[in-house]
């Protein structure tokens, strides 16, 4: 079995919202806005000009990441990151990070950020490890559920 990052197509846009309904159901309220970028994900990021990932497992979407561009902090949001429950620790949410991180700052040079919730701790210790570092969080994030802010700065 050989684990593959693919771009986004309309015919896996069902696997990016079912996985992150599936995760944020499980330990969150399904906010209006989630339901909104889920439900439409190429109105609200490919067309804004951002991007979507997928781990693919053999012919299985397993995973996913997505890049929303935020001009106004000269940066993407890294946001939607979720791994199917079947194929939690087995590092499928590392190789999506450290794809996402080699693709953003290595071959773009922009600057990422990401928004989530202490309660997601190996989350959090994951993002730390590949060089996230923790800044303030603005009054106005559009997540209920935020109350952290990490950055990762290219080189």
């Amino acid at each position: 079995m050989s684990l593959q990052i693919i771009p986004f197509t309309p015919d896996n846009a069902d696997a990016f919202y079912r996985l992150n309904i599936e995760w944020l159901s499980a330990l969150f309220e399904v906010e209006p806005f989630d339901k909104k970028v889920l439900s439409n994900p190429e109105t609200y990021i490919i067309n804004k000009g951002g991007f979507i990932f997928f781990a693919q497992l053999d012919d299985t979407i397993v995973g996913t990441f997505a890049l929303i561009p935020l001009p106004e902090q000269e940066a993407y949001e890294l946001t939607k990151m979720a791994v199917s429950p079947d194929y939690r620790g087995q590092k499928v949410g590392q190789q999506l990070l450290e794809f996402c991180v080699d693709f953003a700052t290595r071959k773009n040079d922009f600057r990422l950020l990401l928004y989530s919730s202490r309660k997601l701790e190996n989350a959090i210790h994951l993002y730390r490890k590949y060089g996230f570092v923790e800044i303030p969080v603005e009054d106005n994030c559009v997540y209920k559920r935020c109350d952290i802010k990490m950055e990762y700065l290219p080189n």
